[in-house]
This record gives C-alpha cells, sequence and structure tokens, in this order.
C-alpha cells in the first residue's frame, strides 16, 4: 500500500495538508441540546458511494455529535438547476449550515450567496465551489490522485515491457464543470508528459454511457495502438473495460480509476481493471459532520490547511491495486469479505489473502 499526502498547487492553491480532525469539539457526545437543521446535498446518484458511503457516514457522526440535530438531505442526480432547488428548499425549512457537493462548483456560487443573505454559512464538501464566501472547504487532495493513477499507469507499462513505441495512452478524464477533475488531470498530466507515453487522445465526462461510446470509437481509430486505458474514475474504467470487450480485445490494456467502488475492486479482483485511487470517504463526511456542527453552534473550526484562500481539511489519497485492497478498504471496513469476496470473486481472494 503507498499513501502519499502532497499539497497541490495551482488551482486549489493549498497552504498546507492537514488530516486531523478539524475540531476538539468532536468529544461532545450529545451535544449542546439545541436542534440544529443541518443540510447535505449532495450530486449524482451515478456514483454509489454518495447515497450509499457519504450519508450515512455523515448522518451517523452527526447523530453522534448532536442527538437533537435534523439532517435535511437530498440528492440532485446531476442537475445543478435541481441542487439550486434543494439547496432554496432547505434555506426556506431554516438551514442552519449547508454542506454542499456541488454539480457545478461555478454555479453553486448562487448557493452561496443565496445562504449568505441568510447568514447561513456553507460548506464545499469534496468539490470546490467558486466562492468567496465560503466558510469551509472539505476534500481529498484530487491532483495527486491524478499522479497517483498516472503513475501506477505507466509504472505498469514499463513493467510489461510496453515501449512508448508501440502505442499510447487514451484519456477519460471527469467533466470540465467540476474543479476537482480539472486537479486530477493536472496531476495526471504532469506524470504521462514525462513518461515516454503518449496520448492519442482524450475526453472529458463523468457519464459512463458517454465514455463507453467514446472508447469503442477510439478503439476503432486506434486499435492495438491503445496500451493503456487512463479513467478518472471506476464509472468511466468499468465503460471503457466494456467497450473492449464488445470489440473482442484480448488482453486488455491496464486501466485506472478512482472511488474504490465495489464494482471496480471486483474488476481488479478479476483482472479487468489494473488499479483504482481511494479516498476515506468516511474520514471526509465525519470531518464535514463536524464542521458543520462547529459552524451552526458558531464554533469556529480548527485548520491547518487553506484552499482557495479558504479553512480547510484534506485527505491523503491510496493508490489500490489486487494485492493492496486487504490492507486498506477491508482494513477500513469499507467493504466487508462477503460484499466484495463473492461466488465469481473467491477464487481470487484468496489468491491475495482478502479474509
Amino acid at each position: 500500500m503507498r499513501v502519499l499526502a502532497v499539497c497541490a498547487t495551482g488551482v486549489l492553491a493549498l497552504a498546507a495538508c492537514s488530516t486531523n480532525s478539524p475540531s476538539s469539539s468532536s468529544s461532545a457526545a450529545k451535544g449542546d441540546g439545541k436542534g440544529y437543521k443541518i443540510a447535505l446535498l449532495l450530486p449524482e446518484t451515478a456514483v454509489a458511494r454518495y447515497d450509499g458511503k457519504d450519508k450515512p457516514y455523515f448522518q451517523a457522526k452527526l447523530k453522534k455529535l448532536c442527538a437533537s440535530c435534523t439532517l435535511l438531505y437530498a440528492n440532485a442526480n446531476s442537475s445543478a438547476d435541481t441542487q439550486q432547488q434543494q439547496a432554496q428548499s432547505m434555506l426556506t425549512q431554516g438551514a442552519d449550515v449547508l454542506v454542499v457537493d456541488p454539480v457545478d462548483g461555478v454555479a453553486a456560487g448562487s448557493i452561496v450567496a443565496a445562504a449568505k443573505s441568510k447568514n447561513v454559512p456553507v460548506v464545499a464538501y469534496d468539490r470546490l465551489i467558486k466562492s468567496p464566501d465560503l466558510s469551509y472547504v472539505i476534500s481529498n487532495d484530487y491532483e495527486q490522485v491524478g499522479k497517483l493513477q498516472a503513475q501506477a499507469l505507466v509504472d505498469k507499462l514499463k513493467a510489461d515491457k510496453v515501449s512508448p513505441s508501440e502505442g499510447g495512452i487514451i484519456m477519460m478524464n471527469g467533466a470540465t464543470t467540476d474543479n476537482n477533475a480539472g486537479l486530477i488531470k493536472k496531476g495526471a498530466l504532469g506524470v504521462i508528459n514525462n513518461s515516454g507515453y503518449k496520448v492519442l487522445s482524450s475526453t472529458d465526462t463523468w457519464d459512463p454511457s458517454a465514455a463507453q461510446s467514446w472508447v469503442s470509437g477510439q478503439n476503432t481509430r486506434f486499435g492495438k495502438k491503445i496500451v493503456g486505458v487512463y479513467s478518472a474514475n471506476d464509472g468511466n474504467a468499468g465503460a471503457a473495460i466494456a467497450a473492449l470487450k464488445a470489440a473482442g480485445v484480448s488482453p486488455l490494456p491496464p486501466v485506472t480509476g478512482l472511488d474504490a467502488s465495489l464494482a471496480g475492486l471486483q474488476a481488479i479482483l478479476a483482472g479487468n481493471q489494473y488499479m483504482t485511487t481511494y479516498n476515506s470517504f468516511q474520514k471526509e463526511a465525519e470531518t464535514a459532520a463536524t464542521v458543520a456542527y462547529d459552524l451552526a453552534r458558531g464554533v469556529t473550526p480548527k485548520t491547518s490547511a487553506t484552499v482557495d484562500g479558504h479553512p480547510a481539511t484534506l485527505n491523503p489519497p491510496v493508490a489500490v491495486t489486487a494485492p493492496d485492497i486487504q490492507s486498506t478498504v477491508i482494513r477500513d471496513g469499507f467493504w466487508s469479505v462477503s460484499q466484495l469476496c463473492t461466488s465469481a470473486y473467491k477464487a481470487a481472494c484468496a489468491e491475495h489473502d482478502i479474509k
């Protein structure tokens, strides 16, 4: 397992890295007795982590901190307009704090403006919101995510003795409306551009259907010249694998990913995907709940990092290949052995000592 925590530069302008809880107030098991309303707005259902991981972790931590607090929850299902409406509804309901993972980090600036007019602090969760009035940012070091993904891909190609003269890499980056996607792409290109391997073509989308169609077209265009597939997340990785398999490509080129999704990890065990990148969503969500509770009470959360001039907490990413699964996602309880090692993957789990 490789754990790398590096302060990113550029768009997120980080002053320092921190993986510590931002507040010492988290020891308050039952809160201060006041029934604050904490709103959590997540961006999409296409990626399973949001409803399946982030929300439950956030909700459990908030309940532990403040039994009398109310969680207002909504998922925007990839619509920035829907998220705007959801935020306004929660402000109307009297939310004391908004925790927002934006569908569109620029458009969500209007959410911050609306909240400011009601003196409601906003925490940008996982993705940056472009606004000077944010109260806090909780995220991961996404430029480092891109570096880890690209380095793993380049190292795999070299280990397999694939010469740059044999072909190149196709890149599936995230949507241009997502600040994190830009950081991931920057980190990845910083590695790939110095590796000797060239980028044959690239696209920018978080939509697996669009990604699958695009990869099909690239396979028709480049064929065996595709020696590696850089994917910014597991959803697009699965789409790429499906497209290549449908075209009869065998063996598959190494494919990268992000999110440590169940499907992604099982694809790694099956030998279809090479790696994924894991961030502790539990730590991220629990930190967000703690920060939101502090802000609701008028307590300034502790921090040792800044993002775009805002106080922040950042989590370091971890590169995960098959031998790392036990010491990362299983150890942390992110997935259980029974969830991961179903009948189709039992042999692979045994091979990698996953138990």
